[in-house]
């Protein structure tokens, strides 16, 4: 599941966690937008369940330094030995630049620098080294982790998809349907033992139809009109189905944009209808070759209404362990 949940404060989240443990979810994996940042809802799970993994998915690799970035990995990594995963991405202009005052240069090559360093460091290495986007001066950490954190990548287009192959522990898909994932992965290759494919599913457990979609078209105008995801969809093979929503959007035509995503899109990319039917849905993304299913719960007209009682129901009633009369 991704972590924090929305509306409920991190402070209240001991009960989250632990009903998530309950249903039977192994993982939480947080994000770094612009809401909570990625290290503390994992920390705080840390200590109040011990029995969860814990990911990023992702971590930028513009918005903090490399030695920053590796101590937070290594704290994080002491905490919960064994149980953290590192996930790392570009992210994208407006977070990196907008948001974070950093220019969003060479996307690829600062990653792929990241993963290097981020490697060596974590092991306990003393780095000396000069990169093609940044350089480190005998940086070693005073408390390496006892077990590094694999290191994930996430990844869209086939460039990176390959590093992730090569070089890295893991991939981190995000924005794609079921029957996407075969091409994304043919293109990750021949993958290693222990390697792990993670995704991000976007799912809104209501069966008001017309409340998801209408949902799911404001995140996918939101979403995918960034320039790296339109390249993904078109790169996947919507450039037909998806154009009129990017021309209606860079006419600045927001309303018409919204209008043009037809509705096999938004349910190919945000999974709705009854907990039991989502649960189906999210089965065909481990069928296609995920390993590591990654909810992203959207708000719905019940948990609007239900509270705290009403996120529990749903929680238990899309984990692992519905139907075994727990």
């Amino acid at each position: 599941m991704t972590v924090p949940l929305s509306g409920i404060p991190l402070a209240d989240h001991a009960a989250v966690y632990g009903a998530l443990h309950q249903a039977g979810f192994t993982d939480v994996w947080s994000s770094e937008v612009a809401g909570a940042d990625a290290f503390t809802p994992l920390a705080l799970a840390a200590i109040w369940q011990p029995g969860l993994r814990l990911g990023t998915a992702v971590v930028p690799v513009f918005t903090r330094g490399p030695g920053l970035l590796a101590m937070s990995a290594a704290a994080l990594a002491e905490t919960a030995p064994g149980r953290f995963a590192l996930g790392i991405g570009a992210s994208s202009p407006v977070v990196v630049g907008d948001w974070n005052a950093v220019p969003f240069t060479e996307p690829f090559r600062r990653t792929r620098d990241m993963l290097r360093f981020l490697r060596a460091a974590l092991a306990g290495e003393t780095v000396d080294r000069t990169y093609d986007t940044f350089a480190v001066r005998r940086f070693s950490l005073e408390r390496p982790p006892a077990v590094p954190p694999a290191i994930l990548l996430a990844a869209l287009r086939p460039g990176m998809l390959r590093l992730a192959g090569a070089e890295a522990d893991g991939v981190i898909l995000n924005w794609l349907a079921a029957g996407d994932v075969p091409r994304a992965l043919a293109e990750v290759g021949e993958r290693r033992p222990g390697f792990e494919v993670v995704a991000r599913i976007f799912v809104c457990p209501t069966e008001d139809a017309s409340y998801a979609r209408t949902l799911g078209r404001r995140l996918i105008t939101s979403y995918l009109t960034v320039p790296a995801y339109a390249a993904f969809h078109r790169w996947l093979g919507r450039d037909e189905v998806l154009g009129p929503m990017w021309k209606a959007w860079a006419d600045g035509d927001r309303r018409g944009a919204l209008a043009a995503v037809p509705d096999e899109v938004v349910d190919a990319l945000v999974l709705h209808g009854p907990p039991e039917q989502v649960r189906e849905q999210v089965r065909r993304y481990a069928d296609a070759g995920i390993d590591v299913p990654v909810l992203a719960l959207l708000p719905t007209p019940e948990l609007t209404t239900g509270g705290a009682e009403a996120l529990a129901d749903l929680v238990a009633r899309l984990g692992p362990h519905a139907g075994e009369g727990r």
